[in-house]
């Protein structure tokens, strides 16, 4: 529950993938790890941020949104949320 990224893909010209492992963290912690991964990131990687906190639902998509990253996908497993990123160009970070 460190919020440390996980490197996850990559292989043969993929774009990254990375976890973000947010559980635990309260906000702003989660958007924070969440833009410290971005940082060293391609455009075009994705990243999934695991969270536990309410917040995060609301905060990921703002964040996303105001440094022209998308928001593919949110869901919920019943303990977690789950949100995965599109990074836009690395000018937005």
């Amino acid at each position: 529950m460190t919020g440390d990224p996980t490197h996850s893909g990559g292989g043969a010209g993929a774009p990254d993938e990375v976890v973000v492992d947010a559980r635990g963290l309260l906000c702003p912690a989660p958007v924070i790890a969440l833009a410290r991964a971005a940082r060293s990131l391609p455009e075009g990687a994705r990243v999934t941020v695991l969270a536990t906190d309410p917040a995060a639902a609301v905060d990921v998509p703002a964040w996303a949104r105001m440094r022209g990253h998308r928001v593919l996908e949110t869901t919920e497993d019943g303990e977690h949320l789950v949100l995965t990123v599109l990074l836009g160009p690395a000018k937005a970070r």
